[in-house]
C-alpha cells in the first residue's frame, strides 16, 4: 500500500538553530515532531522564540529529540506550556542532559526577559511538566510503534553524548532525521552510524561549505596555542559549549599533560553546567569509543589531571583573575552570547599576551562571530572593549562533520535513496552541500525554506 506523508520545516531551514520538523500522516492524522529548539543569535533566546507555534501544540502526538543542545530542545517547555501533552522520546543520556540544559537555561533567559521587561519564555514548572512526558529509548531498541503504522528507532549520530538519528519506517520505506552529525573520529565518542537502506534524509549542514583540520592537526594546534600563550605569560580563554566540547578538551589536555607535551599550568573549568555534564560523562563510558575506553581501563581519570580546578561557585569564578598567568580558562557559553565567558573576555581581550581560542561554530550576530571575523572592538555588558588579544581558531574540535564528511555520510546510503533535504546550516552552507550531493553523488538534494511543506511517499 502506498502511503503519503507531509513534511514541514518549521525551524532549522535556512538557519543553523531552531530545529523543528513536523511529519504528518494524511490517512491517520498522526502528527509527529522532531526537535523543538531555540532560535539563537545575538541573544541566547531570540525574540522569535516567543512567537506562537505555526501548529497547535495540543494536536501533536509525539516529539522525538535528536540530542540535548539547546537549539534542539530549547522550546520544548514552551510547547508544553502551550498545550502539548504527547510523549517525548530520546536516548537516556539526552533526557538526563536535557533536563540540566533546560534548567540551566532559565537563568540566562530570566536575565534576558528582565532586560526586555517581559516574562520568561518558560519557568521551572514547565520544565517539570516536560520531564514528566519524557521517556528514554536506547539505541537500536525495539521499534516504537506509532499511529499510522510508523515504526521508529534511534541510531548513534556521534555528535554529543546520547545524540541520535531518528529513523522512521513504514511499509518498507525509510526516512531519517540525522539531527547533528558528529565529527568522527572524535576523541571520546563512537563514530556516526551509516545510513543504510533509506529513501529520504533530512540532514544537517553546519559545515556544508567548509572542511576541518585532521584529528592529528587539531591536537597539534591545541598544543601550539597553549604553549604559545604560556610563553607569552598570558591567559588562554576558551569559550566552550558545556556539552561535549568541554569534555573533549579536558580529554585532550589530560593527554598532553600526562605525556609532558605541555607544562602543568592551572586549568579552570568555569561553568556549573559543564561541571554537571562532565559528571554524567564520567558515568557514561559505555558510549565512548575504543581509544577512550582503553585509556580509562589503564586507570587514567580522563577528566582529571594536575592543577585542574572546577569552579562551581560565583566567588570561585571571580577569583580566577587573581591567579597569576599563565593559565587556561574554559567557560560557557560557546558563542560568547552569555554566561561566565563574557566576564573573562572583558578582562583578557585587551591583553595582547592572552589568547581567545574559538573551537566551535559561531552563529551570526553573536560576539563569538564578531571576534571570528576580526572585530577590533566589542561591546560587553555595555562597555566598549578593545580586542588586543590573539584570536585563534581550531575548527577540528567542532562536534559537526565537515563538508567532505557530510558527502561521505550520504555515500553510506544504499541504492534507492530518493531525496535529501539539506537543513540546519546557514543558506550558503546548505546550498553548497546540496550542490555537492547533486554533482558528486547524482542525488536529488534540495534546500527547503522555513515553513515549506513537501509531500513524500512514506
Amino acid at each position: 500500500m502506498k502511503h503519503t506523508s507531509k513534511l514541514t520545516f518549521h525551524g532549522g531551514a535556512g538557519a543553523v538553530t531552531g530545529a523543528n520538523f513536523l511529519l504528518e500522516d494524511k490517512e491517520s492524522g498522526a502528527k509527529i515532531l522532531v526537535d523543538c529548539g531555540f532560535f539563537q543569535g545575538r541573544k541566547f533566546g531570540e525574540d522569535t522564540n516567543r512567537e506562537p507555534f505555526p501548529y497547535d501544540p495540543a494536536s501533536i502526538d509525539v516529539l522525538f529529540v535528536t540530542h540535548a543542545h539547546i537549539d534542539h530542545i530549547g522550546r520544548i517547555p514552551k510547547l508544553v506550556r502551550d498545550g502539548f501533552r504527547g510523549v517525548i522520546y530520546s536516548t537516556p543520556e539526552t533526557k538526563e542532559i536535557g533536563e540540566l540544559m533546560l534548567t540551566d537555561s532559565m537563568g540566562i533567559l530570566g536575565k534576558e526577559a528582565a532586560a526586555d521587561r517581559l516574562p520568561p519564555i518558560y519557568d521551572r514548572e514547565d520544565v517539570e511538566k516536560t520531564m514528566n512526558l519524557w521517556q528514554s529509548v536506547p539505541y537500536h531498541h525495539t521499534p516504537i510503534n506509532l499511529k499510522g503504522g510508523f515504526q521508529v528507532t534511534l541510531k548513534d549520530a556521534g555528535h554529543i553524548l546520547g545524540s541520535a538519528q531518528v529513523v522512521f519506517m513504514r511499509a518498507g520505506r525509510t526516512l531519517v532525521f540525522t539531527g547533528d552529525l558528529g565529527n568522527s573520529p572524535a576523541p571520546l565518542l563512537r563514530d556516526t552510524e551509516p545510513l543504510g537502506a533509506v529513501q529520504y534524509v533530512v540532514m544537517e549542514s553546519v559545515y556544508g561549505d567548509r572542511n576541518h583540520e585532521s584529528r592529528a592537526d587539531r591536537k597539534q594546534m591545541l598544543e601550539d596555542v597553549i604553549e604559545d600563550t604560556i610563553k607569552k605569560g598570558g591567559a588562554l580563554v576558551v569559550p566552550a559549549f558545556s556539552l561535549e566540547r568541554t569534555q573533549e578538551l579536558l580529554f585532550e589536555i589530560n593527554d598532553l599533560v600526562e605525556h609532558g607535551r605541555i607544562p602543568a599550568v592551572p586549568v579552570f573549568v568555569d561553568s556549573p553546567l559543564a561541571i554537571k555534564v562532565t559528571r554524567i560523562y564520567k558515568n557514561s563510558n559505555g558510549n565512548f569509543n575504543h581509544n577512550a575506553n582503553d585509556v580509562i581501563k589503564s586507570g587514567d581519570d580522563i577528566f582529571n589531571f594536575p592543577r585542574l580546578k572546577f569552579t562551581m561557585e560565583t566567588e570561585e569564578s571571580k577569583a580566577i583573575k587573581e591567579i597569576p598567568n599563565p593559565k587556561v580558562i574554559i567557560a560557557g557559553s560557546g558563542m560568547s552570547n552569555g554566561g561566565r565567558i563574557i566576564h573573562h573576555e572583558k578582562h583578557y581581550l585587551p591583553d595582547s599576551k592572552s589568547t581567545i581560542l574559538l573551537i566551535g561554530y559561531q552563529s551570526v550576530g553573536t560576539m563569538g562571530r564578531a571576534l571570528e571575523e576580526g572585530a577590533k572592538n566589542v561591546t560587553i555588558m555595555g562597555d566598549s572593549v578593545p580586542v588586543e588579544a590573539r584570536i585563534a581558531k581550531i575548527r577540528g574540535y567542532s562536534a559537526h562533520k565537515d563538508s567532505d564528511a557530510l558527502v561521505d555520510f550520504v555515500r553510506t546510503a544504499h541504492d534507492g535513496i530518493e531525496r535529501v533535504f539539506v537543513v540546519m546550516g546557514e543558506p550558503k552552507a546548505e546550498m553548497f552541500l546540496a550542490q555537492r550531493l547533486r554533482d558528486y553523488l547524482g542525488i536529488n538534494a534540495t534546500v527547503p525554506q522555513k515553513d515549506e511543506s513537501i509531500e513524500i511517499n512514506l
